[in-house]
């Protein structure tokens, strides 16, 4: 389980920096994905959206490291 558990923290740890670092290109990555499902979609304030797609990665980095201190020391 703490296997698993590592792995997925790893992960959120590494979307989570991409997210912060790259909030541009996430958006932009996210609307190719739904352009392929015959919808389009795009931010009424971009400014807000970058705002919030980089406080969704500094939360999924904080939860990842959270996750991986608790496997550390628990």
């Amino acid at each position: 389980m703490n296997n698993i558990t590592a792995v997925i923290a790893l992960f959120s740890i590494l979307f989570g920096l991409f997210l912060f670092k790259k909030p541009d290109m996430a958006i932009e990555l996210q609307r190719k994905v739904y352009a392929m499902i015959n919808w389009r979609i795009e931010p009424i304030s971009m400014k807000k959206e970058l705002f919030n797609t980089r406080l969704m990665g500094l939360f999924m980095f904080s939860l990842g490291v959270l996750a991986i201190t608790y496997i550390i020391f628990f």
